[in-house]
């Protein structure tokens, strides 16, 4: 079963909202409904990302050597074309 939830809407808000339901069929509950539903699954998604984040930042911290991307990339492309290529210096260790 749902439970209640009083909301106060703003005025130009409602106006919104009443013309939306009626150009889409809809009622103005089913928009409210879905518009906290997506971005509940929003905040929800942010916060995993951040904490993925959170968790990668510290992984690299305690990974011993940190290359630069740059580097790492131009030595890969001289070893693919053949040439021969030292190992990029760490940027931080």
């Amino acid at each position: 079963m749902s439970a209640t939830t009083t909301i106060r809407l703003p005025p130009k808000l409602r106006a919104r909202l009443a013309a939306l339901a009626t150009q889409t069929d809809r009622s103005v509950h089913s928009l409210i409904v879905e518009a906290v539903e997506r971005h509940a699954d929003y905040s929800e998604q942010l916060r995993s990302l951040v904490k993925e984040a959170l968790a990668a930042q510290a992984d690299l911290r305690n990974a011993g050597e940190i290359y630069r991307a740059e580097d790492v990339e131009g030595w890969m492309n001289a070893l693919a074309g053949g040439t021969s290529a030292g190992r990029p210096a760490a940027w931080r260790k």
